[in-house]
């Protein structure tokens, strides 16, 4: 990432692509710990060419402590990220991110506050994203029932038949 526009808090820096890359490669984000390294070291590495405490920096290493099973190492990133604003898609994606990480702790009914606020923004393609973290939410609280809408939700958007059938039945388990 290129110092030189990087330096703004909270937008996006040149170079970003080269980060997109990294996570695009098949089986970059490996679940074994010696892929795992590397694969959070190449993050690191791009993250290292912003200044200290850039958001971006920080959350696309928090992203690559979660997705290499290591989540807990990953909420404060995601905390300090989302301190330094983050905006846009970007900063969608810091407050869907850190609400599985939770989850992922055992603490599954921490994401529901995060991700209420996003489920009503309703603003790109992360809509259903942020349906789909938010649904094993209500679970370990013995509330599995209240997961179903959210996945309905997202799923009804993309059948070719039965879309209003899908939410109606989405927005009658809601209702209940």
């Amino acid at each position: 990432m290129d110092r030189t526009t990087a330096d703004t808090r909270g937008s996006e820096p040149d170079g970003d692509e080269r980060v997109t890359a990294v996570w695009a490669r098949p089986g970059a984000h490996p679940p074994a710990e010696e892929g795992a390294e590397r694969f959070r070291a190449l993050i690191g590495a791009l993250a290292d060419e912003l200044p200290g405490g850039h958001p971006y920096g920080l959350f696309e290493r928090a992203c690559a402590w979660d997705s290499t099973g290591r989540s807990g190492l990953a909420v404060p990133l995601y905390r300090w990220a989302s301190d330094g604003g983050p905006d846009g898609h970007k900063g969608r994606r810091a407050r869907v991110q850190p609400a599985g990480s939770p989850r992922n702790l055992g603490r599954a009914e921490e994401g529901i506050p995060l991700l209420a606020p996003e489920v009503t923004s309703e603003t790109e393609e992360l809509d259903d994203a942020v349906r789909c973290v938010l649904a094993p939410c209500p679970s370990p609280l013995g509330r599995d029932r209240a997961g179903l809408p959210p996945v309905l939700e997202a799923v009804a958007a993309h059948l070719p038949r039965h879309r209003r059938s899908m939410a109606g039945y989405a927005r009658a388990l809601r209702d209940r």
